[in-house]
């Protein structure tokens, strides 16, 4: 699934797949895949305004940096040296399961992890268009599905929803 991704996507997914590991998610939630695309920023849209700090203040993804802080352990530098290279998007696959076809999985050196529904259809969504999936095609996946929380997670985070919607062209519902 991921060869029609562009480097960028593939990045955002992979860090998202990788925060849902090391916060011991049983799978990658939508709000975690929304956390990976505001912290690589697969675009260039001025109207994605929330910082990747506004986004994870707003996503559980557990505070394992503070309580090793207070050992004096920094999280941050055991990653780098015990995980260098790992994250490289082309180490990892997504694969969608032959006998479950409702079942993506995320597989990489460091684990593997399903798409939770809502995870699944924003990348089913980000696919649908002819052509390379890009960062763009993630958000509009995300924010296609109102009831998966990245819209009122960008929200509070205080972003203009109708500008970025307008900024990324996300398609939008036309009422007769």
């Amino acid at each position: 699934m991921f060869a029609r991704f562009t480097e960028g996507a593939r990045r955002a997914v992979v860090k998202a797949g990788i925060l849902a590991l090391d916060a011991g998610r049983p799978a990658l939630d939508a709000e975690v895949l929304l956390l990976g695309v505001a912290e690589v920023r697969p675009f260039s849209l001025a109207a994605f305004t929330a910082s990747e700090a506004d986004v994870r203040a707003r996503v559980d993804v557990g505070d394992a940096r503070s309580l090793l802080a207070t050992l004096g352990i920094d999280l941050d530098a055991v990653h780098r040296r015990t995980r260098a290279g790992l994250d490289a998007p082309g180490l990892w696959s997504l694969r969608r399961s032959r006998v479950r076809p409702l079942r993506v999985t995320l597989y990489g050196p460091l684990g593997e992890i399903p798409l939770a529904m809502h995870s699944r259809k924003a990348i089913e969504v980000a696919m649908w268009r002819p052509g390379p999936v890009t960062g763009e095609d993630l958000l509009w996946g995300l924010l296609a599905d109102q009831a998966n929380g990245a819209a009122a997670i960008l929200r509070d985070a205080g972003v203009d929803l109708a500008a970025l919607i307008r900024e990324a062209r996300v398609p939008t519902r036309r009422t007769a």
